[in-house]
C-alpha cells in the first residue's frame, strides 16, 4: 500500500485536472460518477473483450452499448459498430473499411494483398479536416497529406461545387465529413455530403468525433443532419459522452466491411466471426481489449437520454453565456459563431496595434497555464492567435465560465500594462 499512497500523493499534486470543470484548453470532458465508478469496475474484473470466449460478459454488454449509441445518435440500427480506444482508432477503423471498399473496386482485396499496384486512394474534404483523420490515413498507408481539401473562404467552409466537380473525375473516392471542427466549433453540410456520395458512388466518412453528440437535442440535431446517409461514422466518448479515457467507438453502414477489413486472420486457435457470438477483435484494430463498454452502459443506464440531451443543451448555454460576456467586454473579441460548446475569440485591447496581438494573446495563453485558476491555451484561427475554450465537462457551471472571462481580462491587462 506504500507504493500507492505514494502514487496519489504524487498524483493528485502533479497530474493535470482535465477531468475538472474549469479545463477548457481541449476537448475532454470529465467523468460521470457512474462512469467513473464503472471504469473501477472494469479494471477490477479485467476482462479480455475481444473474443467471446474470453468473455461473453463483456461482448455482450459492447453488443448492449453499441445498440444504446446507434439509438442515441440516430443512426440506423442495421450498423455494424465496434468500440475503439479513441476518435484516432475510430476514425482508422472507419478508413480502413473505406479502404477494403475502395480497393475491391480495383479488383484487390487489400486485406490479403495490401496496396501494391493501386493508384493513390482520392480523399477529399473541406479545411476542417482533423489531424487524426489525417493520421488514420497515414497509418493505412494511403499517406498523412493525400486530403485534397476544397474551401471556400479562409476559415475552412467546404466548397460544395468545386468538390462535386472534382468527384466527376475522380473515380471511386472517399469523402471525410466533419461534424465539428476543434477551432470554431463549426459542421460540414453533411446532407450534402451524403448527397455527392450518392450521385457519384463515393464512400462518405464522418468524422464525429464530439459533435456527433449534437444528435442528442432538438436544439442542435440538424447540425449533424445527414449523418444516417454515411458509410462509417466516428465518435469518442471521452469527450462530451463525459467517460473515462479511453472510449471511441466507430460505425459502418455494411456490417460485413469491418469483419473483411479487420478478420480472416487465419489463426487456427481463433474462432471464425458470428453473429451471435461476436468477436469483437475481428472487428476493428486491437486483438487485446479492456471492456471499455461498461463505463458507457454505467453511464447511460444511470442517466439516460434525457440526462445526456439535458449535458449537452446546458453546454451550449454557457458557450452563450460566455459568448455575451465576451460582447459585453471592451478588450474581448468573438472570432466565431457559437454552435455548440466551442467558444473561439481573442483579448483585444483598445489601443493595442494589429501587429501585436498575435503576440499578445499567444502570451496570454502561456500564462492562463501558469496561472492555473483556469486551463485554456491558444489556437490558431483565420490566420490569428486566439483562446478556443471548449465546454464539455459534466460539472462545468456558469461561475466557471464568468471566472475564465474575468481572468483572461486581468491577466491579459497585467501583460499591457507591464509592456
Amino acid at each position: 500500500m506504500t507504493a500507492i499512497a505514494d502514487l496519489l500523493r504524487i498524483g493528485t499534486r502533479a497530474a493535470t485536472h482535465s477531468s475538472g470543470p474549469r479545463f477548457f484548453h481541449f476537448v475532454v470532458g470529465g467523468a460521470t460518477p457512474a462512469a467513473q465508478a464503472a471504469d473501477w469496475v472494469t479494471s477490477l474484473l479485467d476482462q479480455a473483450s475481444g473474443l467471446w470466449l474470453t468473455s461473453p460478459f463483456a461482448t455482450r454488454a459492447e453488443t448492449v452499448v453499441l445498440r444504446w449509441l446507434k439509438e442515441l445518435f440516430g443512426l440506423p440500427a442495421t450498423y455494424g459498430g465496434v468500440l475503439t480506444p479513441s476518435a484516432t482508432f475510430a476514425n482508422l477503423t472507419g478508413l480502413a473499411c473505406a479502404r477494403f471498399w475502395w480497393a475491391e473496386r480495383h479488383g484487390v482485396d487489400v486485406t490479403a494483398d495490401g496496396l501494391a499496384g493501386l493508384p493513390r486512394m482520392p480523399v477529399f474534404s473541406s479545411g476542417y479536416v482533423h489531424p487524426s483523420s489525417r493520421k488514420a490515413l497515414q497509418l493505412l498507408g494511403l499517406g498523412r497529406d493525400a486530403v485534397r481539401t476544397f474551401t471556400r473562404d479562409d476559415a475552412g467552409r467546404l466548397d460544395v461545387a468545386a468538390l462535386d466537380d472534382a468527384l466527376a473525375g475522380s473515380g471511386p473516392a472517399v469523402l471525410i465529413g466533419n461534424a465539428g471542427e476543434v477551432n470554431g466549433g463549426d459542421y460540414d453540410p453533411l446532407d450534402e455530403l451524403a448527397d455527392l456520395a450518392e450521385r457519384h458512388g463515393a464512400w462518405l466518412h464522418v468524422d464525429g468525433a464530439f459533435g456527433l453528440f449534437a444528435a442528442l437535442s432538438p436544439r442542435t440535431a440538424g447540425l449533424v443532419r445527414g449523418v444516417e446517409r454515411a458509410d462509417s461514422v466516428a465518435a469518442d466518448g471521452h469527450k462530451w459522452l463525459n467517460v473515462p479515457y479511453e472510449s471511441g467507438v466507430a460505425f459502418v453502414r455494411d456490417r460485413s466491411f469491418l469483419g473483411r477489413a479487420f478478420g480472416g486472420w487465419n489463426a487456427p486457435y481463433l474462432p471464425e466471426p458470428d453473429d451471435e457470438f461476436v468477436n469483437y477483435n475481428n472487428l476493428g484494430p486491437e486483438s487485446s481489449r479492456r471492456a471499455r463498454a461498461l463505463p458507457i452502459w454505467a453511464t447511460l443506464r444511470a442517466y439516460g437520454r434525457e440526462g445526456h440531451r439535458a449535458m449537452v443543451e446546458r453546454h451550449q448555454d454557457l458557450a452563450l453565456r460566455l459568448g455575451r460576456r465576451i460582447a459585453e467586454a471592451p478588450d474581448l473579441e468573438l472570432l466565431a459563431p457559437i454552435t455548440v460548446f466551442i467558444v473561439c475569440f481573442r483579448y483585444r485591447p483598445p489601443g493595442v496595434p494589429e501587429a501585436d496581438l498575435d503576440a499578445l494573446n499567444r502570451r496570454l495563453g502561456e500564462e492562463l497555464v501558469e496561472d492555473g485558476r483556469v486551463y485554456a491555451g491558444t489556437t490558431v484561427y483565420r490566420g490569428m492567435v486566439a483562446l478556443r475554450p471548449a465546454i464539455v465537462n459534466w460539472r462545468t457551471t456558469e461561475e466557471d465560465v464568468d471566472l475564465l472571462a474575468s481572468v483572461v481580462r486581468e491577466i491579459g491587462a497585467r501583460l499591457v500594462t507591464t509592456a
